[in-house]
């Protein structure tokens, strides 16, 4: 069964926009990854508080691995940490009884 990683982004303050754009940018590339089997990005909240999830689906651990060694991933985290309000909230999911 394939490991999910849920990440999620609480933007400062007038930043929402930017790390939207930033999180957009990611989904493209990250599909096109051989070990990507699913990567989704979700809007949370309102309009008052509004958050980001990205649900990731992998084929193993070795691909979260190669995801998080790429350009792109590099680049995003670099473009995002000063545009949040907290830090990424990641979790790392091992399925158990998961329907693929």
């Amino acid at each position: 069964m394939s490991p999910t990683v849920i990440a999620r982004f609480q933007p400062r303050a007038g930043a929402a926009a930017d790390v939207e754009r930033i999180l957009r940018g990611m989904v493209v590339p990250t599909r096109a990854e051989p070990g990507c089997r699913r990567y989704d990005l979700y809007r949370t909240g309102s309009l008052e508080s509004t958050g980001y999830c990205l649900i990731e689906r992998y084929v193993d651990e070795a691909a979260i691995q190669a995801h998080r060694e790429t350009a792109h991933y590099k680049a995003y985290r670099a473009a995002i940490a000063d545009l949040l309000a907290q830090p990424i909230d990641v979790a790392l999911l091992a399925p158990l009884d998961v329907s693929e």
